[in-house]
């Protein structure tokens, strides 16, 4: 098998109503658009749903992926520990991940683990996951890095190529909010490089023109204060050389970030969409 679906969602963890007691309603398109991915995902039954998280483990040089047999989880650090978590890793598809990884030369494995909770980042899809699945389902939990871009897009086919070999029905979850400073009057402030990032992204994403994803600057995106960029990078790399049909469920960003979700769909392969491979060439041209 390989990827039969992928979902681009944010992670604010007001979206959930233990947490926001009814702040959520202020973004309730994000949130009609969280049930109908959720839906969707649960319709595909996945055996694996892989989820990377900005809030993860993560080192400057290094992709952490969760170890282990299952994990736990709860909103407590935001005032609501009834709402409670408890994965089983698929120990084997992680195995195949690091092993591919290492093939490719990319610095990837479950060592240094630092905290073994789950992050809100990986919770928040899965609140919403749980509410309509039905099947049992495995997790592997993948942090992000400081390395390149290109490197995270390698990952993202690394993962692909191990879902290939385990012959898993895997969903791709590509958890990361937009950009963070939309509003003068949001938490973080306001930067006129917020909308416009929130703007280019969203085309990229809605329209899957995932190539265009390796060609943003990343002080750009510093300064856009985003924090989904590479987490939508390796799931770019995971649909590597497929053709895919794009949907963008919602944008919006009253509160001052920006939250877009987008699902696809995949439908064979494409050599004309390998993304890395075009840009290496560019990159060379440039030269």
């Amino acid at each position: 098998m390989a990827v039969i679906g992928a979902f681009m969602v944010p992670h604010p963890p007001l979206i959930i109503h233990e947490v926001g007691h009814g702040e959520e309603d202020g973004i309730a398109a994000t949130v009609a658009a969280y049930k109908n991915a959720a839906q969707r995902i649960a319709a595909l039954k996945p055996e694996t749903i892989v989820v990377t998280s900005p809030h993860a483990v993560m080192y400057s040089d290094y992709f952490h992926i969760s170890p282990g047999a299952e994990a736990y989880g709860n909103f407590g650090q935001f005032g609501a520990p009834q709402v409670q978590f408890h994965v089983a890793y698929d120990e084997q598809l992680v195995k195949a991940v690091c092993g591919e990884a290492q093939t490719a030369g990319l610095p990837a494995g479950t060592g240094g683990e630092k905290n073994p909770a789950l992050d809100h980042a990986t919770m928040v899809p899965l609140y919403f996951i749980n509410q309509f699945i039905k099947n049992d389902y495995k997790l592997v939990r993948v942090g992000l890095s400081g390395l390149s871009y290109k490197k995270h897009y390698m990952l993202g086919e690394c993962i692909a190529r191990a879902v290939g070999k385990t012959g898993r029905r895997v969903v791709f979850v590509a958890s990361g909010d937009l950009s963070h400073v939309l509003k003068q009057d949001g938490p973080y402030g306001f930067r006129e490089e917020g909308p416009v990032y929130d703007e280019r992204i969203m085309d990229v994403m809605g329209s899957a023109d995932f190539g265009r994803l390796l060609s943003f600057d990343p002080d750009f995106c510093e300064n856009a204060a985003e924090c989904g960029h590479r987490s939508f990078i390796i799931m770019a790399g995971a649909l590597d050389s497929t053709a895919v049909k794009a949907e963008c469920l919602s944008h919006e960003g009253p509160f001052g970030v920006g939250y877009g979700i987008c699902a696809y769909t995949p439908e064979g392969a494409d050599r004309n969409r390998n993304f890395l491979e075009q840009y290496e060439l560019l990159e060379k041209k440039n030269v």
